[in-house]
């Protein structure tokens, strides 16, 4: 196992059509293979970001014919690197979408696809209901690919907060687990840096989370702070909250052993059964 993995993490304010998207990660991939990089990182929604379903529908196809992803898998192979190009909407069987990730190996290949399995149905005060639901269709199944560098965890955005399924990827030996997001302003503020941190220490594993920022043709506004964090739980870098940026780093993937040899919670883990009793008083008569 290569126990060194060069990042190019990208941090995007993705646009309503997908040229304005496919020039921003050409660009990308041509400094990340400049600098040396093996693998150039993606946030959620980095093909597309339309919320004007009519507009969307109107450009939204199959993975075969995306015209995002075809890019980035032709800039996997001409730049000799791994890319994973965060999620891009593609057709569902039915008449949604899939918020699909993939990852391109350095011949153009793609090896792994997961689509979100949680979606983003959430109430926040002083919001609209998000919904994500009522325009994606979820995924049912965890992907874990085999790498040079070990096995990796996909996943996407809200999945974040469902903590069991990195709890499964790093059980079966994830060294890195991708977090590709566009949260909001206001559970980014709250809760993005503390969940990933979370999911790191408490799996021993690199986290890469790629994000959007800033203000979105569709009239969207996103947090940003693209973040690495080691799996110790450091914050290795933030890309802040401010414009779309790129910056590199190099992983250690030997700290995954360290981490979960000083604390091996994925050894101690038991089984337990559940009991629920009642403390309620009976009133006096």
């Amino acid at each position: 196992m290569r126990s060194e993995l060069r990042v190019s993490m990208l941090q995007m304010t993705s646009g309503n059509r997908h040229a304005v998207n496919q020039q921003t990660v050409t660009e990308a991939a041509a400094r990340a293979a400049g600098d040396g990089c093996d693998l150039l990182a993606l946030p959620e929604a980095a093909g597309m970001m339309n919320k004007d379903k009519e507009d969307a529908r109107r450009q939204i196809t199959t993975e075969a014919d995306d015209p995002f992803l075809l890019t980035c898998q032709e800039l996997a192979a001409r730049h000799g690197i791994w890319i994973q190009p965060g999620s891009t909407p593609v057709k569902a069987k039915d008449d949604r979408y899939l918020n699909h990730a993939t990852l391109i190996d350095p011949t153009g290949a793609i090896v792994a696809r997961y689509d979100k399995v949680h979606l983003f149905d959430v109430f926040l005060e002083g919001r609209p209901a998000t919904g994500e639901s009522s325009r994606y269709a979820p995924g049912a199944e965890a992907v874990l690919v085999d790498t040079p560098w070990g096995p990796w965890g996909l996943s996407i955005c809200y999945d974040l907060r469902f903590p069991h399924l990195y709890r499964d990827y790093s059980k079966a030996g994830a060294t890195v687990l991708f977090v590709p997001s566009a949260f909001t302003i206001p559970t980014g503020r709250a809760h993005w840096e503390v969940l990933l941190r979370a999911r790191a220490i408490e799996n021993g594993a690199w986290v890469i989370a790629a994000a959007q920022v800033g203000d979105h043709a569709d009239g969207r506004h996103t947090w940003g702070h693209s973040i690495i964090i080691s799996p110790w739980g450091e914050v290795i870098c933030d890309l802040g909250g401010e414009t779309a940026s790129q910056h590199m780093v190099t992983l250690d993937i030997g700290k995954v052993a360290s981490a979960r040899q000083q604390i091996p919670s994925l050894k101690n883990e038991r089984d337990y059964t559940f009991t629920r009793v009642s403390a309620q008083q009976t009133a006096p008569a």
